[in-house]
């Protein structure tokens, strides 16, 4: 290590004096995970709490190692280096630094507005939808409740019950998201909510006249500062500073600014009597409990007030033995819970950019590459079990517990910093990789208020079936359902950023539908992008833009050209002129004024990415996409594709058309007061009860009709009788419904090459109803497809024939005769399908993929 970066690392200390024999633990590894701290505090077995508590705060880290670099007479300053005093007489004087460097500058939320058509503005309209759900008096019961106050309402539960001690931490969430969601959107009814819940909270602090606030007694804290059991105080207190703080600064609340800098000072003191009653060592000790982003916001804070307790406090939160690690660029976070220590990191980065202080640019660079090189999935999300595991060895995490939602919301903020200070390409592309695949598709469709914790990545897994499942709206408010939250309201953040000057500049690093007032350029522009399919592998986008009444501003616009296009077929014009285009990874340079018009054509094509795991034994582990988009492919545990040996892509994967949607079906018969459908299980065919939407239930009952006459269009299913088609199932693509005579059943394989035994002539339902068809063999006349009106899901499906002496006229007419109808699932507009060693798998975007079972990796051979 190079002298001056040690002399960076020991700058770390020399804010609060150097400690001696730092212990940096990171309590029991179960300990750590958030769903198993709930488990353990909502048990009733004493036994196993004892067992567990016992050992709290006890177990040393690796992260004790980069200690062990620093010279021993550094460690052996006088004990008045560590006194109270001797800290906040080096902050004294904050006006010394020298900020941090040329920075793009956000464009406000205020100014840009989301095409409600796009796939973000259906996101975002789904949680405004949540936002208002949610009730004003019982998102504040707890608080009220420790402040002694009248509690109407009842508390909702989860994670915000009266007896989890992480309560109102999502309270804090919501306060950020709905600061957001009103800068996004300036919705009336959610500016009157918002203000609710702050002026509530102010009562409540108010009330306890110290200015303390929290959904739980200050209790928690003496067992924090005591070293004893208890569930992450200060992680809760960072995200209601944190909301706070936000409706400041998005919706200009002098009062939530008030009770913020109270809050503080509040803890300012708490822990000045750590200290000063025992040493910075016992504090450095409590922190080994979760804190959440304290760090980060308390640098926030600073940046507002320029009070040098703001900044004194942060640093005291900057967890000094993790960020170590990476000062000396020790490749060594395995182990360590992730969504404990991603905010310390974004807390650093705030330090830089308050300070000027390089070593954290530093730590942030080193940070980003070794979790992108070594522990990121092909989402670009990271963790199993919310751990982070041995680095380049990820193969053997797959599983449902993958990927923590936190943990992909706080690597967005790491990159977005990055990418603000450097301008490099690199990290919008990671931006929009992580954006795209790890939190776009954590709803469950346009269900407000359904949202999951973890993104399975295992094989054949499903989002319903993780340990969590789909959250509920009322009743789980975890972690990830307050990051969630604030995700879907600030969507519009990170498509514009800006540098100001006589000639402005835009950067436009995604590409999302949506308008933006620029203040700094005088103009309005309008970006509109037209959907990827498949069918047209382009990403293709239009900017026009007005200028403002009065206003005439040169300008210059940066557009990102994405590592993933390609320059041959890339196309770029203005006002009609071609335009020079760069390579990809870098910015496309365009001189702008009022009334141009900008149209850039990206090529969009499959590549594959190997998994982050350099044992020769996973080289052929690989995970497929589309330009941004992860695919997923439908299977139950499936994954092996043959990609044959010319090396083309055309080879094994091929689009699916877009007219294919037109010949979907779902047959259905009545029974009773129920609903059963035609459903391909295990490749037999049975009759299944009508299922939900997004299941493997659906899918299952879906078929494509595949007509006689190859080059057959039909824009209604109606137009199919009377035409003789196969049926292929949706989710074994290729494999189609074959009949074995009456004797067998009905299964669902590759075509016979006698393609007669898999046709069927699709006739008027023989029990004479309207809107009725029956499914009639080609090569035996008279004999349909026959589903005995007996729904036991045990009992396969066959061929019958009217001259049948087993049934009457009547209950065959029954029970040849089905409802057609459009399928119960579709393709999606990115579809692919794939060729596998035993069955082909249909490729869709992860980020659809609502209960369906799916693998994002796959085992590629020649």
């Amino acid at each position: 290590m190079k002298g001056s970066t040690l002399f960076q690392v020991l700058a770390i200390l020399s804010v609060i004096g150097s400690v001696l024999s730092k212990e940096c633990t990171n309590t029991p590894t179960q300990l750590s995970s958030h769903t198993f701290r709930y488990q353990l505090l909502k048990s009733q077995n004493e036994t196993w709490k004892q067992e567990m508590f016992a050992h709290y705060h006890l177990i040393p880290t690796d992260d004790s190692a980069w200690s062990d670099l620093l010279p021993r007479k550094i460690l052996r300053q006088e004990a008045d280096e560590l006194s109270w005093s001797m800290m906040y007489k080096k902050m004294k004087n904050p006006g010394s630094f020298k900020v941090g460097g040329d920075f793009l500058k956000e464009i406000s939320l205020h100014d840009v507005r989301l095409d409600s058509d796009s796939i973000q503005g259906r996101a975002q309209e789904t949680n405004l939808k949540y936002l208002l759900m949610l009730d004003v008096d019982n998102l504040v019961w707890s608080f009220r409740k420790t402040a002694n106050l009248p509690t109407p309402g009842k508390p909702y539960g989860g994670w915000e019950a009266p007896d989890v001690e992480l309560r109102g931490h999502f309270v804090g969430h919501y306060l950020s998201a709905t600061a957001q969601m009103w800068a996004s959107t300036h919705n009336d009814t959610l500016k009157e909510k918002m203000s609710a819940v702050v002026s509530a909270l102010s009562a409540c602090q108010k009330k306890m006249g110290t200015g303390y606030l929290s959904a739980f007694p200050s209790e928690l804290f003496d067992r924090f500062e005591a070293i004893k059991p208890v569930w992450a105080p200060y992680y809760t207190i960072h995200k209601i500073l944190a909301g706070l703080l936000d409706q400041y600064t998005f919706a200009n609340d002098a009062q939530a600014l008030d009770m913020t800098t109270w809050m503080v000072e509040y803890f300012y003191n708490r822990v000045q009597n750590v200290i000063r009653t025992h040493t910075v060592e016992r504090h450095w000790l409590s922190l080994n409990e979760e804190t959440g982003g304290m760090n980060d916001v308390l640098y926030r804070l600073f940046a507002i007030t320029g009070n040098p307790k703001h900044l004194l406090l942060a640093h005291l939160f900057d967890k000094p033995c993790f960020l170590g690690l990476l000062a000396v660029q020790a490749d060594d976070i395995s182990g360590f819970h992730a969504n404990t220590h991603i905010p310390i990191v974004i807390g650093s980065q705030m330090r830089y950019e308050v300070t000027g202080d390089p070593l954290y640019k530093t730590i942030s660079t080193f940070f980003m590459d070794i979790v992108n090189s070594s522990h990121s999935y092909a989402t670009g999300g990271t963790s199993v079990s919310e751990f982070w595991s041995d680095p380049k060895r990820l193969a053997s995490t797959l599983q449902t517990e993958n990927e923590e939602s936190c943990t992909t919301y706080n690597m967005l903020k790491v990159s977005r910093h990055l990418f603000r200070w450097t301008k490099e390409v690199a990290y919008a592309d990671y931006y929009e990789r992580a954006l795209t695949n790890g939190v776009l598709g954590i709803q469950r469709g346009t269900e407000p208020g359904v949202m999951i914790y973890m993104l399975p990545q295992g094989r054949g897994v499903s989002k319903a079936v993780s340990y969590h499942k789909w959250g509920t709206p009322f009743n789980s408010f975890w972690c990830c359902y307050g990051t969630g939250i604030e995700s879907f309201s600030k969507l519009g953040d990170s498509i514009y950023f800006e540098e100001e000057g006589s000639i402005p500049s835009l950067y436009i690093i995604q590409y999302v539908s949506s308008t933006l007032d620029w203040k700094s350029g005088k103009i309005v522009l309008n970006q509109k992008v037209i959907p990827v399919v498949s069918s047209d592998p382009y990403l293709r986008v239009t900017l026009t833009s007005s200028s403002k009444e009065g206003s005439e501003q040169l300008s210059t616009l940066n557009l990102r050209i994405p590592i993933w296009t390609s320059s041959k077929g890339a196309k770029a014009t203005l006002n009609a002129q071609n335009l020079n285009l760069p390579a990809p990874g870098s910015f496309l340079q365009v001189k702008w004024s009022g009334g141009d018009k900008l149209t850039l054509n990206l090529p969009i094509s499959i590549r594959t990415e190997q998994i982050k795991d350099d044992r020769p034994e996973y080289a052929s582990v690989r995970a497929i996409l589309y330009g941004p988009y992860l695919l997923s492919g439908y299977s139950s545990g499936d994954w092996d594709i043959k990609t044959g040996s010319t090396g083309s892509d055309a080879d094994w994967i091929s689009p699916v058309p877009a007219a294919y949607n037109n010949h979907l079906v779902t047959f259905s018969q009545e029974s009773g007061e129920s609903t059963f459908v035609l459903t391909n299980m295990n490749q037999t065919i049975r009759m299944e009860k009508f299922p939900k939407a997004g299941t493997d239930a659906a899918i299952r009952a879906t078929f494509r009709l595949i007509f006689d006459d190859t080059l057959e269009k039909i824009s209604s299913i109606e137009e199919a009788i009377g035409k003789t088609v196969m049926l292929e199932s949706f989710d074994y693509p290729g494999m189609v419904l074959v009949q074995q005579g009456t004797e067998n059943n009905l299964v669902v394989t590759d075509p016979p090459k006698d393609t007669a035994t898999s046709s069927f002539g699709i006739v008027y339902g023989l029990d004479g109803k309207d809107n009725s068809v029956s499914l009639e063999s080609v090569t035996q006349k008279g004999c349909y497809i026959y589903s005995g009106v007996n729904y036991s899901s045990s009992v396969g499906m066959k061929l019958s024939c009217n001259s049948s002496s087993s049934s009457s006229e009547a209950g065959f007419s029954q029970a040849t005769s089905f409802r057609m109808n459009n399928g119960l699932s579709a393709y999606h507009p990115i579809s692919f399908v794939a060729k596998g060693g035993s069955r082909n798998y249909l490729m869709v975007p992860l980020q659809s993929v609502r209960d369906e079972s799916y693998s994002v990796y796959f085992n590629m051979q020649p």
